[in-house]
């Protein structure tokens, strides 16, 4: 089975709204999916936070051979995985939660950064 990673487009008319799925390659646009992996919202006012990707199932469907189209592979690019731009989205979203007229963002969809590994110094007693 080939698995492509696009988009699945909801919403209504004149307010389009957009899922990121893996699926087969054969299904309708709008068909069954094997997994969602984020949501794109091309009217959201900070341009930085409008993809909310899942960036651990990502890494994994492309892992097994997912191939992105090429809008989903732009995405991916900035806000998957190593993406480009998660810096800027982290401010995005922080900017959008103090603001009133939009929800509070998931937390588990706001992208951390990864911890820094530190190697532990040999400690010994002087005295």
């Amino acid at each position: 089975m080939a698995v492509r990673i696009r988009m699945k487009k909801m919403g209504r008319r004149h307010r389009p709204f957009f899922r990121l799925c893996a699926t087969d390659a054969r299904t309708p646009r709008d068909g069954r999916v094997l997994e969602e992996l984020g949501t794109y919202d091309p009217l959201v006012p900070e341009v930085d936070a409008r993809a909310l990707l899942n960036a651990d199932r990502i890494a994994y469907w492309l892992s097994v051979g997912a191939q992105p189209t090429d809008k989903a592979a732009v995405l991916i690019k900035k806000y998957g995985p190593n993406g480009t731009h998660l810096d800027a989205q982290r401010a995005a979203l922080e900017r959008l939660s103090q603001s009133r007229r939009r929800p509070v963002v998931p937390a588990h969809l706001i992208p951390q950064p990864k911890p820094v590994a530190v190697e532990a110094e040999d400690v010994t007693d002087d005295e």
